[in-house]
């Protein structure tokens, strides 16, 4: 491999001009940081990254901890912070924990020993050892998605009550009074608050809470089809069913017509994150959307501010969720510009807040 002194020797200059040149450290003339860089290009001379990283104290690296990266939903906010950390100057270091409190300090352990510069992270459940473990080394954290109780450190989080509230609201508004829920697991908080928005939305309505309609899920397709098919044998199915993440809306949808059930008409089914393929599914699903984009620009943009200032103000971002009506809630429902629509008894279009309720 070459090495610096022969660049310096090619180039007529100190091996310290060199290093100045490569580091921008100190004022060095166009003359011989021409030299210098045509040394370069011609014996291909390549900086050893890790005694860069050792003489600066960083490495221009970040880990991303994701619970599922094959859940739909986590691989597009993954994309979307490798993307924004990219265009920092950071390279993403990816770990999937299978959501294992385990594996979960394993991989921060490991992390850890890489030296990355930070760490972007989602919970696998509501343990604390592992993100506290990172604040005790003073290592820059981001929390993504899922919060964890009683910690001061940076976060950009969704209104999940406030997107189950969406939800619930909508398919009330739709003339449905039994409407089920399909949870995820009780540890994550996510889960827990798009509950809270789902009973909020009931209560105002006067609509009971009925505990046989909420059934638990673990944010796969398979829980989605159990609990659905649970539900449409009760002697009093719900008209329609709130499932907490996509993937469960996609088993839902799956029950539904295995058991003979057309969605909407016999059985409305909404999801949560928007992910790329609700509008694929058939019927298209109705879903809460979760501003995935901004969601990994504000992280990566955060760790990059961390990294550099560790003494600046905890920064929480709390985004506001949207409700996406498809199909699979309203057979009426066209988007027009991005926004809902209805279609009238005469083929005509009306928008949403005008849609007379059966």
């Amino acid at each position: 491999m070459t090495t610096i002194r022969e660049v310096a020797k090619v180039a007529g200059v100190s091996y310290a001009t060199v290093s100045h040149v490569l580091n921008n450290t100190r004022f060095v003339s166009q003359e011989t940081r021409d030299r210098v860089m045509a040394a370069i290009d011609e014996l291909d001379y390549r900086p050893n990254a890790l005694a860069r990283s050792l003489r600066s104290g960083k490495t221009d690296t970040i880990g991303l901890i994701l619970p599922d990266s094959s859940n739909p939903f986590f691989a597009e906010i993954g994309r979307s912070i490798e993307d924004a950390a990219f265009e920092l100057g950071y390279n993403v270091f990816l770990c999937n924990t299978d959501g294992n409190v385990h594996r979960e300090q394993l991989y921060v352990d490991l992390l850890s020993k890489k030296q990355v510069d930070g760490i972007i992270f989602v919970a696998a459940g509501d343990q604390v050892d592992s993100l506290n473990a990172l604040l005790n080394d003073e290592m820059p954290v981001v929390l993504v998605d899922r919060d964890l109780p009683n910690i001061e450190v940076d976060a950009v989080l969704t209104d999940n009550r406030q997107g189950g509230y969406l939800a619930t609201r909508h398919l009330i508004e739709l003339g449905h009074r039994r409407i089920a829920c399909i949870t995820g697991p009780s540890s994550i908080t996510s889960g827990a608050e798009r509950l809270t928005g789902y009973r909020q939305a009931l209560e105002e309505e006067g609509i009971p809470y009925d505990k046989s309609l909420v059934l638990d899920g673990n944010y796969q397709p398979d829980a989605g089809l159990r609990a659905t098919s649970i539900l449409l044998e009760l002697d009093s199915p719900p008209t329609a069913i709130f499932a907490l993440n996509d993937l469960m809306a996609v088993g839902a949808l799956h029950a539904a017509a295995r058991a003979g059930r057309r969605v909407p008409e016999d059985v409305a089914i909404i999801g949560y994150d928007d992910t790329e393929l609700a509008s694929f599914m058939n019927p298209p699903l109705s879903t809460i959307a979760q501003p995935k984009n901004e969601i990994g620009l504000q992280a990566a943009n955060i760790l990059a501010r961390r990294i550099t200032n560790k003494s600046f103000p905890t920064y929480r971002i709390i985004l506001p969720p949207e409700l996406v009506v498809r199909e699979s809630t309203s057979p009426d429902a066209v988007v027009v510009d991005q926004e809902v629509m209805y279609r009238s008894n005469t083929d005509g279009l009306m928008p949403n807040a005008q849609k007379e309720m059966e």
